[in-house]
């Protein structure tokens, strides 16, 4: 079977987005390699930010000099040519969009829609970002003959704000990258910890510092604790806040900030950390979350929304704003050890429900039952 996939980001985001797309076709490659994966990617990249094993997953271009001009126009529409040429008899749209043509040209489709954050906050997007978003979304719920959402609390969203009916939506989570079960050496995180200046004992946040993501509350809520706060991530405007409060209150050698990590290196940072906390105040899934279950850190975060979905029935829960029950909390964890263990065993294990096998079966089923 020649399955196609919307690229763009696999070639070309190191996070977010990126990270799903390029984790979905390693595990399809992985688990059934008998078909082949066509990656469509509208540009040559920049550098190199996916890299198969697999001779099946094949990088494809446009063929035109027309289209490697106007690449976008090809990702919109000229791409179905390309398609029939290959004959792809499935295309899967990895982030939320999906060409025009392609069933008028017998080519099943499959969406995958991570979240709806901007109907819900619409105050973080510009207006146009609102409108461009809603009109992608939109077209590509009503195209699709199968929606994927990452989560339970994503179809719920795809319901209420696209007005889908909840069977043509399946929920298929997201996989998690192999770099975070891979247990490593003393030596290899003493490097790391060496190279970064990361201290003894520490508390983690991974995500973009942006006010959806909260941090600054975290920020707050260590002030009066004996411990110190690692913010991995790409600074925003948001940043300068944080930055703020840091100098107001002389926390300048107690809160570092990393970016520019490897994979490898930030799964040794999470293993390295006592807790990882995660206030955001919205997501469709929460990757990180789930990158520390399987790095065995206890995890604190929103008691609302996905966020239990995502970390299970053995992490910690609060209030997104409450600083003061977030000390509290991270301070139970820090001085209860027996507590943070059994956090630690007990959300490894319910990680597992995530496994790589588990989501690939389901992936095929959906573009078996399509086909």
């Amino acid at each position: 079977m020649n399955i196609g996939f919307e690229a763009k980001r696999v070639f070309h985001n190191k996070t977010g987005l990126g990270n799903y797309s390029r984790d979905l076709i390693r595990i399809l490659a992985k688990f059934y390699p008998e078909n082949n994966y066509f990656l469509y990617n509208p540009k040559e990249a920049s550098q190199t930010l996916f890299v198969s094993q697999s001779t099946n997953c094949i990088e494809k271009l446009p063929r035109t000099s027309f289209y490697q001009k106007f690449y976008n126009l090809w990702r919109q529409r000229g791409i179905i040519a390309d398609l029939k040429k290959d004959n792809t008899r499935l295309f899967h749209g990895l982030s939320g969009e999906l060409p025009s043509g392609l069933k008028e040209n017998g080519i099943k489709s499959v969406v995958t829609i991570h979240d709806l954050i901007f109907l819900r906050y619409p105050h973080l997007y510009s207006f146009f970002d609102r409108k461009i978003h809603y009109y992608k979304f939109k077209k590509a719920a009503k195209q699709a003959d199968v929606i994927i959402a990452i989560s339970e609390q994503t179809k719920i969203d795809i319901i209420n704000f696209l007005g889908v009916d909840a069977s043509k939506i399946k929920v298929i989570y997201q996989g998690c990258h192999a770099a975070f079960k891979e247990i490593y050496s003393t030596d290899q995180r003493n490097e790391v910890v060496k190279k970064y200046q990361l201290p003894e004992k520490f508390i983690l946040n991974v995500g973009t510092l942006e006010e959806r993501k909260n941090a600054l509350t975290l920020v707050k809520a260590i002030k009066d604790l004996d411990t110190q706060l690692v913010l991995v991530g790409k600074e925003t405007s948001y940043s300068s806040q944080i930055h703020h409060f840091i100098k107001q209150h002389h926390l300048a050698e107690r809160v570092h900030f990393l970016k520019g990590l490897t994979i490898q290196e930030l799964a040794i940072v999470y293993q390295c950390a006592s807790v990882f906390v995660y206030p955001s105040i919205f997501e469709g899934f929460g990757i990180p979350i789930l990158e520390a279950l399987y790095s065995k850190v206890p995890v604190i975060t929103n008691k609302y929304g996905v966020f239990p979905e995502a970390a299970g029935p053995n992490s910690c829960y609060i209030e997104p704003f409450d600083v003061s029950d977030l000390h509290a909390k991270i301070k139970l964890i820090l001085l209860d050890t027996s507590l943070a263990n059994e956090m630690k065993e007990k959300g490894f294990e319910f990680a597992q429900k995530f496994n790589d096998d588990a989501i690939a079966q389901k992936l095929m089923t959906v573009y078996n039952d399509l086909l």
